[in-house]
């Protein structure tokens, strides 16, 4: 039997409050993936990342939820390079991560905001409104209400884009048996959904994440959604908006957080995606194996 340390760590945290909670576990090269999981479940988050050494990039991370390994997640890798900032690992910087979805760059900034790099968004596709509106509970019209696409896009993780009027998004309720049955037969990760603010606010837009079949019937905040939903503004409303981009997630669930997004274009065509935020460390948990 051995002891592994997990640090238990909120990501894109409002002055150290809120935020999504995330299991780090460093050194993790000796660790096998049914002991990942056997981790992530003990911790019981909605995702824990796994820390490794890597010979071409500066770190291997991978990510496991509760029932199983994802090829990404935003908000654990927040975490992973947060503690390791904090722990002195490393310093402020660029740092290269190998992970399922890619080798991508995460920046650490002196105040410790950290900048994640996405992968280019692929586009994959629409739902109707019809097909959308019985797993959230809301009219079909309501969703056509808003003259915007139900699409499926990915900077790592293929999620579903949700636009809904402003006032409809707390009134959103998922039937997580008939969502997890979608998402399954379409290949897809959940639900993105999200309202647009007025334009004199600070805020973007306000959003929700549904995925319940990994496990998670709600999170507070969703680091590669967010970028996938900065693409899908670029591309719908690129007018209305500049390049960047700040998100509120978690208002229904009492738990605010703020994820900030970024979209470089080129020609029409998107060349770079960036989602970052705060990280806090709020304890540690030493699981037998």
């Amino acid at each position: 039997m051995k002891n592994v340390e997990a640090f238990l760590v909120s990501s894109f945290t409002v002055n150290g409050a809120g935020g999504n909670p995330a299991g780090v576990v460093l050194n993790a090269d000796h660790l096998l993936n049914k002991q990942k999981l056997q981790i992530a479940q003990a911790v019981g988050f909605s995702e824990t990342a796994f820390v490794s050494r890597d010979d071409d990039a500066d770190f291997e991370l991978s990510f496991f939820t509760i029932t199983g390994e994802v090829d990404f997640c935003g908000h654990a890798t927040l975490a992973a390079f947060s503690t390791m900032y904090q722990e002195g690992v490393i310093n402020e910087g660029k740092y290269l991560q190998r992970t399922k979805a890619g080798f991508l760059m995460v920046t650490i900034e002196a105040n410790g905001h950290i900048v994640m790099d996405q992968k280019l968004p692929e586009f994959l596709g629409e739902f109707s409104s019809e097909a959308i509106a019985e797993l959230i509970g809301l009219d079909s019209a309501v969703l056509e209400s808003t003259r915007l696409p139900i699409e499926v896009i990915s900077t790592g993780l293929p999620d579903i884009i949700v636009p809904v009027p402003f006032g409809y998004l707390d009134q959103i309720q998922v039937n997580e048996t008939l969502t997890s049955e979608f998402c399954e037969k379409h290949g897809v990760i959940g639900i993105h959904a999200f309202e647009l603010c007025d334009k004199t606010s600070k805020v973007t837009a306000n959003c929700r994440n549904f995925a319940p079949l990994f496990g998670i019937p709600e999170e507070s905040a969703t680091g590669s959604a967010s970028g996938a939903l900065a693409c899908y503004l670029a591309k719908h409303l690129p007018n209305t908006h500049s390049n960047s981009f700040t998100f509120e997630q978690g208002r229904a669930m009492e738990c605010i957080s703020k994820i900030t997004a970024s979209v470089e274009s080129s020609d029409k065509e998107i060349i770079e995606v960036k989602v970052g935020g705060f990280a806090h460390t709020f304890g540690r948990q030493e699981i037998s194996l």
